[in-house]
């Protein structure tokens, strides 16, 4: 056989190979929410597959994992194993990080607690459709890091100036031309350059830990600094939006089982899973309990004054109130998913144009220097 036909299908198992190594990791990250989701989604078909044939939420957990089928994964062995030592299935899901969100989890146990899971399931199904938004987050960001903020920039700029620029100095020094422009400058803020650089790329690299990490290591950083998640999160528009959505969600369903207002609000302001969400709710307590009405208790958790005036109407209609909420939280998803995708979008934009602009000072400084010298080679 020609030995060219063997270079050509050692060079395609090569590329065989790179494109393996790139992409499988790039899908397995882009699938992250949606692995995640699915395996809520399990969790959520398992409850009320039990609860229909009259199990407790612990009973259908511990019968599911005596079947030895390894496809809900070691997580869920595990909870099964703390249920069995007889713990409950909100104290087994604390320990078991990384099963289920934090937010889904303290749900479930809101319904657990009240004796009505089955009225709660309905707002943790609404939960599900978090992941698509944060896929479409992730192709954004993922395309971002690879073509963009990348380490590759960090090593253009040192190299230009450890080997560019001083040749650059030392042709024209010796033709006795004037250094002028933009190069000086570029040479006076190097630093500068490759450190913003340096901090996009830690940025970002933050944030895929925590993309990556999830439950996990929230809960790990919040051990180091307990008020920085929490507060975090609490200040992205979206994230707020979603934390409303689940509490509405999670109180609609409790005050329409009979549960006590003052009750109904401690349990559905920890499906937030955020400290300062929790102590609004803390302070809509007291308000109730000195005589405020439900809808102005709870006018702290949201500034618009949106969700007062629906509240006020709920208990007035004869609907109940999940169902008279049912539009607001459709909007709240709505809003939470326009407004990450604009941030995602004027975030990625903006880096985009920031690096086209570094790129160009680069560009025009170099060709300043060589017009110049270029102009005083014709002069000799």
């Amino acid at each position: 056989m020609n030995p060219s036909v063997y270079v050509s299908l050692l060079w395609l198992v090569i590329c065989a190979g790179l494109a393996a190594v790139i992409f499988f990791p790039a899908s397995f990250i882009l699938s992250l929410p949606l692995r995640r989701q699915e395996r809520s989604r399990f969790f959520l078909d398992l409850l009320e597959t039990g609860l229909r044939a009259g199990h407790s939420p612990e009973q259908t957990i511990v019968g599911a994992a005596q079947a030895r089928d390894r496809s809900p994964g070691v997580g869920f062995h595990l909870l099964a194993a703390y249920i069995e030592s007889g713990l409950t299935l909100a104290q087994a899901g604390e320990r078991v990080s990384g099963l289920l969100p934090p937010q889904l989890l303290a749900m479930i146990a809101a319904g657990c607690a009240t004796g009505r899971l089955d009225v709660i399931l309905p707002a943790c199904r609404r939960r599900l459709r978090d992941g698509p938004a944060q896929s479409l987050k992730a192709q954004n960001y993922v395309m971002l890091l690879v073509l963009i903020i990348s380490p590759v920039w960090i090593v253009i700029v040192s190299l230009l100036e450890i080997y560019v620029f001083p040749q650059l100095k030392f042709l024209t020094g010796d033709m006795e031309v004037q250094l002028s422009g933009i190069l000086p400058w570029l040479t006076a803020h190097r630093v500068a350059l490759i450190a913003s650089q340096a901090l996009l790329l830690a940025v970002f690299y933050g944030g895929a830990a925590l993309y990556l990490g999830g439950a996990r290591l929230e809960r790990w950083i919040g051990a180091v600094a307990p008020g920085l998640v929490p507060g975090l999160t609490i200040a992205l528009p979206w994230k707020r939006k979603r934390m409303q959505r689940d509490f509405s969600a999670t109180l609609a369903a409790l005050l329409d089982a009979g549960t006590s207002e003052s009750q109904a609000i401690t349990l559905a302001a920890e499906t937030a899973a955020n400290q300062v969400f929790r102590r609004q709710a803390e302070v809509a307590v007291a308000d109730l309990r000195g005589g405020a009405r439900l809808s102005q208790a709870l006018q702290r958790l949201d500034a618009s004054g949106e969700f007062r005036w629906r509240l006020a109407n709920a208990a007035a209609g004869p609907g109940g109130f999940l169902a008279a909420l049912g539009g607001w939280h459709e909007a709240l998803d709505a809003q939470a998913f326009q407004q990450e995708q604009a941030a995602a979008q004027l975030i990625s934009t903006g880096l985009i144009i920031f690096n086209g602009v570094l790129v160009a000072v680069v560009v025009v400084g170099v060709f300043q220097v060589l017009i110049s010298i270029i102009e005083a080679g014709v002069l000799w």
